[in-house]
């Protein structure tokens, strides 16, 4: 545990981030220019080293889409400079998006996303991570976890070195467990009702994310975790969830449609 003057010092020099369409406060340790110029580089890092999908109609579908959200987005994150790459994965049945606006699928999604309202769930939720801020919280959460270790660590000196590599292991489960994934849930289920309120503001169906995310379910093969250990929320919770932002949604599509 982080002792509080610790604690104080680094809430006292951070940064206070309020998410747009939520209100919630966002913890943000490190400059938004640094975290951007980051994930600019791992991105095309990641175009360098895992192939570009060729595919015609991929590729303007998801710039037809991706442009669209992005534009209703534009006031939430002025300085954004949006990058969307299709890469070619089948098996891959996923997406992301890095801080300033770099967004990538791979061609696995397809499998699920079947029509633009489908990908706009998709793209939308992903740009919400970016404008949250989601990159630059999940971060300062890192670091925190990391300068608890640190503490932990200046007690427990006098161990010997396997007691330490135990302490400290069991320390990074708790960790984990108690701060870097309940806060990773907590984005997915905030990236839902923002990305759905972009869809529907880019003139996209929000119905349409029942059946995507019922379809990304049936679709899931092998183990899942349970949700305390997920960085993700059960597939069911987030449908429950979804349903019940739906009215919302679907009176602002019914307005820009």
């Amino acid at each position: 545990m982080l002792p509080p003057l610790f604690l104080g010092i680094i809430l006292w020099f951070s940064g206070c981030h309020s998410v747009p369409h939520t209100g919630r406060s966002a913890l943000h340790l490190v400059p938004t220019k640094q975290l951007t110029s980051m994930a600019s580089m791992q991105f095309e890092r990641l175009k360098r080293e895992a192939p570009i999908s060729r595919d015609a109609n991929y590729n303007a579908m998801l710039r037809r889409v991706g442009e669209r959200i992005a534009y209703v987005a534009a006031s939430d994150m002025p300085n954004a400079q949006w990058e969307f790459v299709v890469f070619d994965d089948p098996e891959q049945v996923n997406a992301f998006a890095m801080p300033g606006g770099k967004v990538a699928v791979y061609t696995g999604i397809f499998k699920v996303a079947k029509t633009e309202n489908d990908l706009a769930v998709v793209v939308g939720h992903e740009i919400a991570h970016v404008s949250a801020g989601h990159g630059n919280e999940r971060v300062s959460q890192q670091l925190l976890a990391g300068g608890g270790a640190m503490a932990l660590q200046l007690g427990i000196e006098d161990l010997d070195s396997l007691d330490q590599q135990m302490l400290m292991a069991a320390y990074g489960a708790g960790s984990t467990m108690g701060l870097i994934l309940p806060y990773s849930r907590k984005h997915e289920i905030e990236a839902d009702e923002i990305g759905l309120i972009y869809a529907a503001k880019a003139g996209y169906d929000p119905r349409a994310a029942v059946g995507f995310w019922e379809r990304m379910e049936a679709q899931k093969t092998g183990f899942t975790p349970p949700e305390l250990l997920s960085t993700h929320p059960s597939d069911a919770n987030r449908i429950g969830k979804i349903n019940a932002l739906m009215p919302k949604a679907y009176e602002i599509y019914k307005n820009h449609k």
